[in-house]
């Protein structure tokens, strides 16, 4: 087991599960555009690289030319909506509760103003010491400044920090900025894509983390 006292999470996948609400809202954007909309799977498969990258994915190059507009629809109709299906995941508020003496931030490359809504709506506000979106920063996931000022600022060494996320860009985080990787294996993103990045750890619930990290 190990010693940890600094622990870092994804948002989307790990914390919460979110899928549905980006789903919804992104055939809701592709709908108002008289596009076709996708099958959940592709949409899902899209998340991960900020709002920007989910809605050109879900346009496709072809339709490249209305990004600017369906960004402004998808933002309002997913500002609206971001809680009616989005819930935590089972053992979320009792992993962080159990660790509530450390110190833990959230960093997502998610917009800040959703990501901060989603976590101050789902009651998990108070567990963390910042919460951190896509927009919040000039760089996102997975750039190490992300996680140096924390580092600088918490006074704990990388061999005490760990960030925990369902998503490719949680791993490379960790191995950019040194730090240990647990991949969450029941998020978002296939767990073949987060096994071939061989993050240090792995769980199917965030409930293992006590058992990972003292």
């Amino acid at each position: 087991m190990i010693k940890v006292e600094f622990l870092i999470f994804d948002l989307d996948g790990t914390l919460a599960d979110t899928g549905r609400d980006l789903v919804t809202a992104v055939n809701y954007t592709l709908e108002a555009l008289g596009l076709a909309i996708l099958d959940d799977k592709r949409v899902i498969s899209f998340v991960g690289d900020g709002v920007e990258e989910l809605i050109k994915r879900a346009l496709g190059e072809e339709n490249n030319e209305s990004c600017a507009q369906a960004m402004k629809i998808f933002r309002e109709y997913y500002g609206d909506h971001l809680l009616d299906q989005t819930v935590l995941y089972p053992g979320v508020r009792e992993c962080l509760g159990y660790f509530g003496a450390k110190r833990k931030v959230v960093i997502s490359n998610k917009r800040q103003e959703f990501t901060v809504r989603i976590v101050q709506g789902l009651g998990i506000a108070p567990f963390f010491e910042d919460i951190v979106g896509g927009d919040a920063m000039p760089y996102k996931k997975p750039d190490p400044r992300l996680v140096e000022p924390y580092l600088q600022r918490f006074l704990i060494p990388r061999e005490q920090t760990v960030i925990v996320g369902d998503g490719p860009n949680d791993i490379l985080l960790a191995k950019n900025a040194g730090v240990w990787s647990c991949a969450c294996l029941n998020g978002l993103v296939h767990r073949d894509n987060l096994l071939k990045l061989r993050p240090d750890y792995t769980c199917e619930s965030l409930l293992e983390l006590r058992g990972l990290f003292s």
